[in-house]
């Protein structure tokens, strides 16, 4: 199977990829607690035309959607990044103390700025992430053969486990618990057109920053001497892609909260069907890492309607049983 998709060449499956995208956005835009067909749909998006049916549209569902498109493309390359740069297959966002990071900052934030505006917040979240990331790499590599998979994730671990617990007794102290866990639960709702004109620039920035150096972490990947020998600046090009998944994953967490595997499973899925190379898997990641969040997402709103199931429940029963083949599989279960 994996020599087959290998012959076929990697245009058709950036095109696969784009045609079933498209056809989750348009089964996202129609399903919901509101009935809509797919006429309601396309008037939407290409009419100026009002009526109830359009407004939920246009002001509910397409920024909903459009959240979750580039919560899923940030999550999935940030993750594609870890893994190339670590070179550990167990590399996620969530895993690596990124996104408990960002919530604890964000918790922290909202207790002490209670009127800070949506950029500072978002700011918040990418120290918090980096602070978090640079906890977890930092004592892993307290040891000589630091940054080993099974040290990095028992880091990841403990780290995030601590940094959750910060998160909520900052909620406890000041009184935000709720307001703390809304932010942070993991899901879609809420997201409107003003917080996505702040996230979204940094979000396509950090993705287009991973395309311009997909070369030289597919190069990273293999070796860091070979990367060396190459002529590379390793140091300069680790510290670029650092900030780019502190960027997309800070992004992430503060437009939807925490969710993990997506940065985990959606690289490894990718892998078994584009190769090893960082310059299709980057893209490819984007585009099945947006149509993954889709998906949830319509489940979330549609498994138990009009009611709706976090996100983060939906993404966890679909990434635990993924995470598990790879821990047993040592890695090579999707590569």
């Amino acid at each position: 199977m994996k020599m087959k998709l290998e012959r076929i060449p990697f245009i058709y499956k950036i095109l696969a990829a784009v045609l079933l995208f498209i056809g989750l956005f348009f089964l996202a835009m129609v399903l919901g607690a509101a009935q809509t067909s797919f006429m309601d749909v396309w008037a939407a998006l290409t009419s100026s035309s009002d009526g109830e049916k359009l407004s939920v549209i246009r002001e509910i569902r397409l920024p909903r959607e459009i959240a979750a498109i580039f919560v899923g493309a940030a999550l999935a390359v940030s993750g594609a990044i870890m893994q190339g740069m670590t070179r550990n297959p167990l590399a996620d966002p969530g895993l690596l103390g990124l996104t408990a990071g960002a919530n604890a900052a964000l918790a922290v934030t909202i207790a002490l700025m209670p009127s800070v505006n949506y950029f500072g917040l978002m700011i918040a979240c990418f120290i918090g992430a980096a602070v978090g990331a640079g906890l977890v790499f930092g004592i892993s590599a307290v040891k000589r053969g630091g940054f080993s998979p099974l040290r990095i994730v028992l880091a990841g671990a403990a780290i995030s486990a601590f940094l959750y617990a910060v998160a909520d007794g900052v909620g406890i102290t000041f009184k935000i618990s709720k307001d703390v866990s809304m932010w942070t639960s993991g899901g879609l709702i809420g997201a409107n057109w003003e917080q996505l004109k702040v996230i979204v620039p940094f979000i396509v920035v950090g993705i287009i920053i991973a395309m311009l150096l997909s070369k030289q972490l597919t190069i990273l990947s293999l070796s860091e001497e070979v990367a060396v020998g190459l002529g590379q600046k390793t140091a300069r090009i680790k510290a670029i892609l650092f900030v780019v998944t502190v960027m997309l994953a800070g992004a992430s967490v503060a437009l939807v909260g925490s969710l993990t595997f997506i940065g985990l499973m959606i690289p490894h899925i990718v892998r078994a069907i584009v190769g090893t190379d960082y310059r299709f898997i980057i893209p490819m990641s984007a585009i099945v890492g947006a149509s993954f969040m889709m998906l949830a997402d319509t489940l979330a709103r549609t498994i138990s309607a009009p009611y709706e199931a976090p996100v983060s429940a939906i993404v966890a029963v679909l990434g635990l049983p993924f995470f598990l083949i790879i821990v047993r599989k040592g890695g090579r279960a999707f590569s």
